[in-house]
């Protein structure tokens, strides 16, 4: 009788569910996906990761071996936090809300997770948002001055380790995130809550490997790393019997840093230089006479600089060891160095006003100050100015050429930026130096004024007519061009120009350096080379090469001539042999050395002056990494259903025993 009652009030229940979904009044589900879809929001963001260096970790992982989930309130509408909560947290609040992190520990350990919206702060009180030093990498400077203050607007908070995640949300992003913290806001009293969900887990984390050398150890981590570039324009002569050509050494940096790992642009800060550069190798490359010059030019893009300058310090070793890498190549040849620094905030009451930031012999800097200002003075119709920098500062700004000067104190070397005394860019290496960061204009103009300084350097010509001067021109369109596809997402990678060159992996540019997959090389797999080197690789290539005698020649197996190389052969599978002098360089650490599979860490020599400020910077490892929100029920009322649950059914068993003994006296009777 007991299992007849409960199996009538099964099927009701199982014709009531039927008859809901056949008028349509529940959703239906066809698969576990389409449930999870209705449960869950996947948000769009850049996490900030787990960094590690010989001395301990910065950035950001889950603390432990889990996905976190908190409910989301808003910074500014919280005074203190009574339970684990996710923090959203606008651009211009994120700097303050690290500070109390630093300073109030019973606050910070309520911290599940920091969003922080995406948007530029407006308003006269944000002065910038730098999460670098005040003095970045001063600890390579070659000049003891360490607390002078490059970066005013520095505040240092990405040199620390957060044991909680935080994201960097997308525009689409922060509307949902806002709505979820106002629904949580309004519904203070309710039984749900709305939770974000982080899956940040590292590797490093879930192994306790705390610092580069035991992640390299136990395989938790990579380097940072990557490959700089270098080109020589015209093709360098191979010939033993030709005396080889001082060098002037022109240098730019293709990476930057952010907080947020994916959401490195540093439009200013280096990209700006990156471009002109670019545009001046195209300006020269144009000149019929480059073969008469009487200096070699050599172009060298570096990466890995951000992080303790990796490329400059591996090109330097590799010019010391004289590898395949850097063929052609003598340091002494070198005669000076001219680095294009950050170029794109150069504009002061009309004027593109750019400073020359010298060291080095007094000669050989003379003579570079004098062909900048003998280019400055052909250059009238753009209305740029080179000034020297300030005698008051100690010494030139954070700089690939620190490098140089290491190696040799006495290297000349100018560095041309947009700034005399403090960086102008007040979101260095920050997510915020993007292209409305930037003057287009004023990258023309640099470039202008470096590609004609670079002729009459290379020339040694007197008195060079402004008409011949004025060959020199600068591609203001390529200039644009570069920008569209180097700082945006549209149309980013995907542009002609690059695409004309290479298939790039993504749309969106990130100029992260990094980490350094397989055995480095100076003919490197190019599955593990990044989207920006393989093009910088190419078009270098391109710009400064000459046309192959065989122009029957099937690319890449036919490129067999001296100095030939195979361009383009990513974009058509087919290809073009050229001659030009151009190569990989492989950029990571110099205390690491990649033996049977794995990375070693070498022993300090105790002669490396610059080996021991190496922090040897490696990235954790992870598995995937996700952000999404849902609606939870809070665990005091799933206490309460439970316990209405056990009363109903203590409640349904005794009515069915009452049921039944009143059923079996009224049979009785009959």
């Amino acid at each position: 009788m007991d299992m007849r009652i409960l199996f009538l009030i099964s099927y009701f229940v199982a014709r009531l569910s039927l008859s809901f979904s056949a008028s349509g009044e529940l959703n239906s589900f066809e698969s576990v996906p389409d449930l999870e879809k209705s449960m869950y929001t996947v948000v769009d963001g850049y996490p900030c990761v787990r960094l590690l260096n010989l001395s301990g970790e910065i950035g950001c992982s889950n603390p432990g071996h889990a996905k976190v989930a908190a409910p989301v309130v808003k910074f500014k509408n919280v005074n203190h936090l009574v339970e684990s909560s996710a923090i959203l947290v606008s651009v211009d609040e994120f700097e303050s809300l690290c500070t109390r992190l630093s300073k109030d520990t019973n606050f910070a350990s309520l911290v599940a997770g920091i969003l922080v919206e995406s948007g530029t702060p407006v308003g006269n009180n944000f002065k910038g948002f730098s999460p670098d030093k005040k003095f970045p990498e001063a600890e390579f400077a070659p000049y003891p001055s360490k607390n002078f203050e490059w970066n005013p607007s520095g505040s240092g908070i990405i040199w620390k380790a957060y044991n909680f995640p935080v994201f960097l949300l997308s525009e689409n992003g922060t509307l949902a995130l806002q709505e979820v913290a106002m629904k949580n806001e309004k519904s203070k009293n309710s039984y749900t809550s709305n939770v974000a969900e982080f899956g940040l887990v590292m590797q490093t984390t879930k192994s306790g490997t705390h610092d580069s050398e035991s992640c390299l150890r136990e395989e938790t981590c990579l380097p940072l790393g990557g490959y700089s570039v270098w080109s020589a324009l015209p093709p360098m002569n191979s010939s033993i019997s030709q005396k080889p050509k001082p060098i002037i050494l022109t240098v730019a940096s293709m990476d930057s840093a952010s907080f947020f790992r994916d959401k490195s642009l540093g439009a200013d800060s280096p990209i700006s230089g990156l471009i002109a550069l670019l545009a001046a190798v195209d300006a020269l490359s144009h000149l019929d006479d480059l073969h008469l010059l009487r200096k070699q030019l050599v172009f060298v893009v570096f990466t890995g600089e951000a992080w303790g300058f990796l490329g400059s310090r591996r090109f330097l070793l590799e010019l010391d060891q004289h590898t395949d890498a850097v063929s052609g190549l003598d340091f002494s040849l070198i005669e000076t160095v001219m680095e294009i620094g950050s170029v794109g905030k150069s504009f002061d009451q009309g004027v593109k006003r750019l400073f020359a930031h010298t060291t080095g012999a007094a000669s050989t800097t003379n003579q570079t100050l004098d062909a900048l200002k003998r280019a400055q003075d052909s250059l009238k119709t753009e209305n740029v100015k080179i000034s020297t920098a300030s005698e008051s500062n100690p010494g030139i700004p954070p700089s690939s050429l620190m490098m140089f000067l290491r190696k040799n104190p006495q290297s000349p070397g100018v560095v041309v930026e947009d700034f005399d005394t403090a960086f102008t860019n007040k979101f260095y290496h920050s997510h915020l130096d993007n292209l409305a960061n930037i003057s287009p204009s004023a990258v023309v103009a640099a470039s202008s004024l470096i590609a004609r300084s670079l002729y009459i350097l290379a020339s040694e010509k007197k008195g060079i007519d402004d008409s011949v001067l004025s060959a020199v021109a600068v591609n203001t369109s390529l200039v644009d061009e570069l920008l569209g596809c180097l700082l945006d997402c549209e149309p980013g990678l995907s542009c002609d120009l690059v695409k004309h060159y290479i298939s790039p992996s993504t749309a969106c540019p990130s100029h992260y350096v990094g980490v350094v997959q397989g055995e480095p090389s100076s003919s490197p797999y190019l599955g593990y080379v990044g989207d920006i080197s393989r093009f910088l690789w190419n078009f270098l290539a391109d710009k400064t090469s000459i046309p192959s005698k065989n122009t029957s020649a099937s690319c890449p197996k036919d490129c067999s001539g001296v100095g030939e190389l195979c361009i383009r052969g990513e974009s058509d599978g087919k290809g073009v042999c050229v001659v030009s002098s151009t190569r990989y360089v492989p950029a990571y650490s110099t205390r690491l050395k990649f033996e049977s599979d794995t990375w070693k860490l070498l022993p300090l020599n105790s002669s490396d002056i610059i080996g021991a400020a190496d922090p040897v910077w490696t990235e954790s490892n992870w598995d995937t990494i996700t952000l999404r929100v849902y609606t939870i029920q809070h665990s005091s009322y799933d206490r309460l259903i439970l316990l209405l649950g056990i009363a109903v059914t203590v409640l349904a068993y005794l009515a069915i025993v009452i049921t039944r003994s009143f059923i079996r006296k009224a049979l009785k009777q009959d």
